[in-house]
């Protein structure tokens, strides 16, 4: 059984410090692996005297540079707020749950979303099973509760995505949490707000060698298997207003702000035609603007509902990039013909504020 753990090691990965601005160094090193070259080739001006850069080779590079424009690589921003969404129990079995959330108008413009939390209520198991368990396993039983996105496709095909997985003790009770973030961005990505939220709860022994705590998953009941206490599940949506902790957008270069500006993107020009490993190499572009992210960024007064250890403080960061397109010439055979290259992130799009090492949601596959 996979544990949460385990899936967040999958996809967690630490987004990149405060976005300093690109440097020659950095394109030449991007070209070189690009290209697996471990130097810059040396080419003279009579070996590109009178090359023609052809018509589909121009139209590939003006076609990956609009590209470049909307096809943006998103990290992951944060924000603090705090809103209830109740959802209800659309089908339950013995040992499964399907929830169903309406987030319609729950996530407005302007409002990022930093966690989504599912809380359901867990009853107390019977004392008298509770007894005969002790007996057959004497150290604490617990069982598997796992949570997953559920979609359904256009076709009526289904598909889930393990969102949450983590032990419960048979003998507790009362609301349990699991982190359900994943699921949210996931339904945000489809972007049909009608469509509700629908997710997939199962419980399962914990698998620990032949007999350890068998039968104890039945013991795990939530609130819409029994007859007691019915408690509807409830998700929480931790939001944060951009106002006042988001980005501001391009930096003002004429405001002078006390301790420093607010996250902004800043441009800069990287000639390339003053770069001596570029001459005869890089056709174009002869020069580009280029961005980095500068200013600070708001911390919030109050801590996550789930401590993030690896978590550091809030920092004003890149959180979309785009590929730069270059057309560059190279000797084949004693022939120069000129050819284009993508060099992946390598183009400042937007600044955002974010918690140092915070994750990056996966994309949604198809």
């Amino acid at each position: 059984m996979r544990l949460a753990g385990l899936c967040w090691a999958l996809w967690v990965l630490a987004l990149a410090g405060p976005a300093e601005a690109l440097t020659g160094d950095q394109v030449l090193g991007s070209l070189l692996r690009q290209l697996g070259l471990r130097r810059a080739p040396v080419l003279h001006r009579a070996d590109v005297e009178g090359l023609a850069v052809p018509v589909h080779v121009r139209a590939e590079y003006v076609a990956l540079l609009q590209r470049s424009r909307g096809d943006r690589s998103r990290g992951k921003r944060f924000s603090q707020s705090f809103r209830e969404v109740a959802g209800r129990f659309l089908a339950s079995e013995a040992s499964s749950h399907l929830l169903v959330f309406s987030l319609e108008q729950r996530l407005p413009p302007g409002r990022e979303l930093v966690q989504a939390v599912l809380r359901l209520f867990q009853e107390p198991a019977p004392r008298a099973a509770l007894r005969r368990l002790e007996r057959l396993s004497p150290r604490g039983a617990r069982a598997r509760v796992t949570v997953e996105w559920l979609r359904v496709r256009d076709d009526g095909s289904n598909r889930t995505a393990l969102v949450d997985s983590r032990l419960v003790s048979v003998h507790e009770s009362g609301w349990q949490a699991f982190d359900v973030t994943e699921a949210v961005n996931f339904w945000q990505q489809l972007r049909r707000p009608r469509q509700p939220l629908l997710l997939q709860v199962s419980v399962q022994r914990e698998l620990l060698g032949a007999g350890a705590g068998a039968g104890a998953h039945r013991l795990v009941r939530f609130a819409a298997q029994g007859a007691r206490a019915r408690a509807e599940p409830q998700l929480e949506l931790h939001t944060l207003d951009l106002q006042d902790y988001g980005a501001q957008g391009a930096c003002d270069l004429t405001a002078v702000e006390p301790g420093g500006a607010r996250c902004c993107r800043r441009e800069t020009f990287l000639d390339l035609q003053g770069a001596q490993w570029a001459e005869n190499w890089v056709l174009e572009p002869p020069g580009l603007l280029v961005y980095e992210c500068v200013g600070s960024c708001l911390q919030p007064p109050e801590p996550l509902s789930f401590k993030w250890p690896f978590l550091g403080p809030r920092q004003c960061i890149a959180s979309e990039t785009a590929a730069l397109p270059m057309i560059i010439s190279v000797k084949e055979g004693g022939r120069t013909r000129s050819r284009v290259v993508s060099l992946p992130n390598m183009r400042v799009q937007k600044c955002s504020c974010a918690w140092e090492g915070a994750p990056v949601p996966r994309v949604l596959e198809p």
